[in-house]
């Protein structure tokens, strides 16, 4: 029973990977000014994503992620991000690429502040806004009317 539990346990992480594999690599193999579309698609694959604003800019993504240490309750960790960012011209030639890694990633910190409000129920601004509101919800003002009636009732 034990050597069964013992042969099924594995020592190597698990990797998770995304991608393009080897993205360092391959787009070492890629030379601006020469390389065209034929060549990148040939070498990479389809791009993961091309821009929204022009469609020669081609991105291609390289993730690998493993759980992390029994202390941090196995979330899953980063430790390779790549992004190759290629522009290629109209005649389908390359004509710039930039290669960014996790240690080009910035850190974003998210402030958990927020802004108070700046108006209050007392204010006078309030008040403006309110009855601007109503009055371009009910600008004869029959409903307020109707109101006072079923109130009398």
């Amino acid at each position: 029973m034990l050597s069964l539990i013992v042969t099924n346990c594995s020592f190597k992480p698990v990797v998770k990977h995304h991608g393009v594999p080897f993205l360092e690599k391959k787009q070492a193999l890629l030379i601006v000014n020469k390389s065209n579309k034929n060549d990148i698609r040939k070498l990479l694959g389809y791009p993961s994503t091309k821009s929204k604003f022009d469609d020669d800019i081609w991105i291609y993504i390289e993730r690998k992620q493993t759980q992390s240490k029994v202390k941090n309750l196995g979330k899953m960790k980063i430790f390779k991000n790549d992004v190759l960012v290629l522009q290629i011209d109209n005649y389908g030639v390359l004509k710039k690429k930039d290669f960014y890694n996790k240690d080009d990633m910035n850190d974003v910190r998210i402030v958990k502040s927020s802004t108070k409000d700046a108006y209050n129920r007392d204010s006078f601004v309030y008040d403006f806004l309110s009855s601007m509101r109503q009055k371009a919800n009910d600008p004869l003002g029959r409903r307020v009317k109707k109101r006072e009636e079923i109130s009398q009732r």
